[in-house]
């Protein structure tokens, strides 16, 4: 087991988590042994997503659901502080699946970044989902149009725990910046579309599927800016950093007249090493088989074909098993 004393981060990511832990469950039904996990189905499943504004919680609410009818096993999706604090809930019995950035499951699996000196590794990946646009969101009334344009002002980098926070910190700096060059403000995406309603905060760091509900919320009431990542900052940044991709938040989206270039790094599913490779296969098998049941615009994206793109941790056998033979 991982060696879990993160201080003052673990302090904050399990606030959030005591309710989770009640929704693992005991284990209960048998379902044959399964090499690399748990002999044992859980009597619960619970899937750790994210805030409720954002893009994972409900895909996780379809995937339960999906989960439950193929299994039979109650699953329920429950609300979070996101990839890290993610991580490590999985790693302290808190859940047993959980969305992450590929970039953060990569961090928590050497042990880098946020989770400098600790490694987690009881966490194995499902399979990739989507992209993850990082969006820069501003109102246009605020004067930034470009990343240089943040400096002194008020910008939301994520909420504690959050893989939005390091997202913001690569990118500040490719463009000669840290976060002592602005008054970061760790909020989430619902509170970081309040406060820029409120004209509390001048831009908010979102890591998210486009479109994001807070977005959406925040261009229901003003004129939505999505700050542009210039081709050459996007090279040098994926050059640095190669769990980067070149991306962009489509003309429409969130009232845009124009495509706005950005970078993205991938959705991926995680699940605990223990839950058995009977069980993830059937769930990965039930996730992949049935994205028609999904009703989001990011369920065009979940494909079994593309499901082990991008990730740098290890795959647990039961989703490997699934992806071989419908791969082959």
């Amino acid at each position: 087991m991982a060696n879990k004393k993160f201080g003052l981060f673990t302090a904050i990511a399990l606030a959030g988590s005591v309710l989770l832990a009640g929704c693992g469950g005991e284990t209960a039904t048998d379902s044959g042994s399964g090499e690399g996990g748990g002999s044992e189905n859980p009597e619960f499943l619970s899937i750790l997503t994210g805030g409720t504004t954002g893009t994972y919680y409900p895909l996780g609410g379809a995937m339960a659901t999906i989960i439950e009818n193929e299994t039979g096993i109650d699953t329920t999706a429950e609300s979070s502080q996101a990839s890290a604090a993610n991580m490590t809930a999985l790693a302290d019995d808190a859940g047993q699946i959980a969305f992450v950035q590929t970039d953060t499951a990569f961090y928590a699996a050497e042990g880098s970044n946020m989770f400098e000196g600790e490694v987690i590794d009881t966490v194995s990946a499902i399979g990739a989902l989507y992209p993850e646009t990082i969006q820069l969101v501003t109102t246009a009334n605020s004067g930034i149009a470009a990343f240089e344009d943040l400096k002194g002002k008020k910008v939301s980098v994520g909420a504690p725990g959050s893989g939005t926070y390091i997202n913001a910190e690569q990118l500040l700096e490719i463009h000669g910046m840290t976060m002592e060059d602005v008054e970061a403000q760790n909020l989430d995406f619902a509170e970081s579309q309040e406060s820029l309603q409120a004209g509390q905060i001048d831009a908010a760091f979102i890591t998210a599927g486009t479109p994001t509900g807070a977005v959406e919320s925040l261009g229901a009431t003003t004129d939505v800016v999505i700050v542009p990542v210039a081709e050459d900052k996007a090279t040098e940044l994926i050059e640095k950093y190669p769990y980067y991709a070149k991306d962009t938040v489509p003309s429409g989206t969130y009232g845009l007249t124009e495509d706005v270039p950005t970078v993205s790094v991938l959705a991926m599913l995680v699940a605990q090493n223990d839950l058995s490779e009977d069980l993830v296969y059937d769930i990965t098998k039930a996730i992949y088989e049935n994205t028609d049941q999904i009703q989001h615009a990011k369920a065009e994206f979940i494909k079994a074909e593309t499901a082990l793109d991008g990730i740098g941790i290890d795959i647990h056998p039961g989703a490997q098993k699934y992806f071989d033979e419908v791969n082959q």
